[in-house]
């Protein structure tokens, strides 16, 4: 700290003497140049003041965005591990033990199940005459709607029977809804597409105030991502459900890759519920599951506008999206599982897999034996479970790719942009890479790497047009390659946009998925729009949302707003210190999770260890280990402390941070793998916690840590799992309170204890 504080008033005293000689060469300078002068001067100092807050506002965006997306592909490949289980382990008429069968059958597909929609009736629910919230009559009028409103905005509640009533006549409308909705300006002047929301209210309390409510003169499209991550999820579907009862020709929903049951779990829509309807919850979340299914794919504008979620692939067809029974596929994550499969006809990759699961997990859930070998020119994608794609290019490779350019370009990561242009490199050598590749369809889950044939049925072919449409996102490159860094759907070029336009005669694709520091943003020569509603999206300040206004001429309008609870507006500097300072906190939480992968990759460049590398060896030490594809050189000093030579005390990292209430009797290693996956652990004891109480049993603790260590490839034995399990069990009932452990696992500055 000394070092660090002498080089920085070192500084200000040089930056002091500059200050001063200019005063004095002011001073001599005639008068009528002296204005002039000290014009430019300060015109000088606020570009610099400016270029910097710019910078910080850059790399700010660029950790929440690489941490965003991070967390998808955790996701994703979560979701592949339960598509893999329920495909190889439970066969059709098998039970298999307690604690699997729930784990399995929690995320299936509940809305199929004819007793589970004799479970959802509300005609028996009582509304008591002590409730004092909004009381809704069917059919909706605009006054129930208005009501509506009004209520969420004195934070009152909804009861259960209403939301439930409100869910079964939203998915009786939306069933007579084509997949894709055919809307005009005709019929009115204009038409406002809004984008993701995430369960932000006020967001949408600001757009109905700003543009009006839904009408026949004010028709809205809403694209998508109505949920999670916000606090009022339920709170803006039920509106936006409440106005597509009442205006059914002038509101208009598109399905985002949010509107999906297992993503829920992750991103806090299920945990809402759960908390807000302790009674009807379970039963809202079944119901909600099948509305989100019911949900159209996309929305066309005069012909001339295609507005769906998230983008397309150079292999999207509208009309074959246009005859997908949308809602078998309640979750996007997965393909649909075949209802029936004639033995005589399996797949070599199903008979593979056969083969190699008696080894891997016995009746009882024990993993054992050892990998099945896989030959060394496979082509392995760790983050995409498809069999529909021909893999000419997968996610490990890029991400092989990844690090060698960060190995080779280490030296020139100075500019905050040179992320974007590490990516874009990163994907046009993936892409080039994939012509070369075998044609075969290849998939990894649980060390088993399968090869599938070319033969794609038609239902394959189905997940792959929602999956692309839900999923994708816009790139400068050419061609359509995966999308390696969200880890599902593709990223599409310009000649791709530029030939779905002109194939279906269209002239604009507007689409929504990713949040923009404006709230939209044009590319491909301004053939796409992204536009994203939620405003401080990350962060306080870190964004704005915006809507986009399309009359008959089609010419967008965009509106933008941010949402303050701050009577006193910002400052720049105060705005982007606040969102600075959140950003760099999650950044320091990945560190943390991989303190000692970090530590490992720190020392082998330190060879004699003494705690100090240089810092291009800290940065490429870090990217070989987050993967995040991240300005190193420019945080470094927000991260790491730095002594006057110039080289990097790299465990000053881990310094000020420690878990809140370390566990002393597990061993250390174990402890930050709990810390790294507890998003995952929290989704699976969730789905295991039927009453959702909060408890668990130790043994379906143990038995899902194992096989979920083995998902994760951690090697772990017996021993430790029990000592884990005795430790969480804090009052010795033989029972595991789930959320007070989840609790524990909070970093917290050491000088807060």
């Amino acid at each position: 700290m000394g070092c660090s504080s002498s080089a920085v008033m070192e500084n200000q005293s040089r930056r002091s003497d500059r200050v001063t000689s200019q005063a004095d060469e002011l001073a001599r300078t005639p008068p009528p140049f002296a204005a002039i002068k000290a014009a430019i001067l300060i015109q000088g100092w606020y570009r610099r003041y400016v270029a910097r807050m710019e910078m910080r506002r850059r790399y700010t965006w660029s950790i929440f965005q690489s941490i965003e997306y991070s967390g998808e592909q955790d996701q994703l490949q979560l979701s592949h591990f339960f598509t893999f289980l329920m495909n190889h382990y439970m066969q059709p008429g098998e039970t298999g033990s307690d604690w699997l069968s729930h784990l399995l059958t929690s995320s299936g597909h509940t809305g199929d199940n004819p007793d589970t929609e004799q479970e959802l009736g509300y005609e028996s629910i009582n509304v008591p005459d002590s409730y004092t919230g909004p009381r809704l009559s069917f059919p909706l009028t605009a006054a129930d709607a208005n009501a509506l409103l009004k209520a969420f905005k004195q934070q009152q509640q909804l009861h259960g029977r209403y939301v439930l009533q409100l869910l079964h006549e939203t998915r009786k409308s939306l069933k007579q809804r084509p997949n894709i909705t055919h809307i005009s300006t005709c019929y009115s002047k204009e038409i406002t597409v809004c984008g993701d929301l995430h369960g932000k209210l006020d967001d949408l309390m600001l757009i109905f105030y700003k543009n009006g409510l839904p009408s026949p003169e004010k028709p809205y499209v809403f694209n998508g991502d109505f949920v999670d991550r916000g606090k009022n999820s339920l709170e803006v579907i039920m509106i936006l459900f409440a106005f597509l009862l009442v205006y059914p020709n002038d509101m208009h929903l598109n399905r985002g890759n949010h509107e999906d049951h297992i993503v829920n779990l992750r991103y806090g829509f299920t945990k809402e519920v759960m908390q807000k309807y302790k009674m009807y919850g379970k039963i809202i979340l079944h119901l909600v599951q099948d509305v989100f299914s019911w949900l159209p794919l996309a929305t066309i504008i005069d012909s001339k506008v295609l507005v769906v979620h998230g983008g397309i692939s150079d292999t999207t067809d509208l009309d074959l999206l246009g005859s997908i029974d949308r809602h078998r596929f309640k979750s996007a994550l997965r393909p649909q599982a075949k209802a029936s499969e004639n033995s005589n006809e399996k797949s070599v990759g199903d008979l593979y897999l056969k083969a190699q699961a008696p080894k891997r997990l016995d009746k009882n859930g024990n993993v054992g034996g050892k990998p099945p070998e896989t030959s060394s020119n496979s082509i392995i994608d760790r983050s995409s479970f498809r069999k529909q794609r021909p893999v000419t290019s997968s996610a490990s490779s890029v991400y092989s790719f990844s690090r060698s350019d960060s190995d080779q370009d280490g030296g020139r990561e100075d500019g905050v942009l040179q992320r974007d242009s590490n990516q874009e490199r990163v994907l046009e050598r993936s892409r080039i890479e994939g012509h070369n590749s075998t044609p075969i369809l290849e998939v990894s889950c649980l060390d088993c790497e399968v090869a599938f044939t070319n033969d794609i049925s038609r239902e394959e072919m189905e997940w792959k047009q929602i999956i692309d449409v839900l999923w994708s996102d816009p790139r400068n490159l050419t061609g359509c390659i995966p999308n390696s860094f969200r880890g599902g759907g593709c990223y599409f070029g310009h000649d791709v946009t530029q030939c779905m336009l002109k194939r279906y005669d269209l002239e604009l694709l507007i689409r929504s998925h990713e949040c923009k520091q404006e709230g939209y943003e044009l590319c491909h020569d301004g053939k796409v729009i992204t536009i994203f509603s939620a405003s401080n999206y990350y962060e306080e300040g870190s964004n704005r949302g915006a809507y986009v206004k399309l009359g008959p001429d089609l010419v967008p309008r965009f509106v933008q707003y941010r949402v303050s609870k701050c009577t006193r507006k910002l400052t720049l500097q105060e705005r982007v210190s606040v969102v600075e300072a959140s950003a760099l906190k999650s950044l320091r939480e990945k560190f943390y999770a991989h303190k000692s992968e970090v530590i490992d990759a720190f020392k082998q460049y330190d060879k004699d260890q003494t705690g100090r590398i240089s810092t291009s060896q800290w940065a490429l030490a870090v990217e070989s280990v987050l993967h995040l594809h991240l300005p190193w050189r420019t945080l470094r000093s927000r991260l790491v402390r730095v002594n006057t030579e110039g080289s990097v005390d790299y465990l000053s990292s881990f310094e000020d941070l420690q878990i809140e209430q370390p566990m002393k009797e597990v061993q250390p290693n174990l402890i930050e793998t709990m810390y790294r996956h507890r998003a995952d652990l929290e989704i699976i004891f969730g789905m295991i916690d039927k009453d959702h109480s909060g408890m668990i049993s130790i043994e379906e603790f143990r038995q899902t840590w194992r096989l979920f260590s083995s998902h994760l490839h951690i090697d772990m034995n017996d021993e430790c799992i029990d000592d884990l399990a005795r430790s969480i069990d804090f009052n010795k009932d033989g029972s595991i309170d789930f959320n007070e452990f989840l609790e524990a696992f909070r970093l917290v500055q050491k000088d807060n204890q």
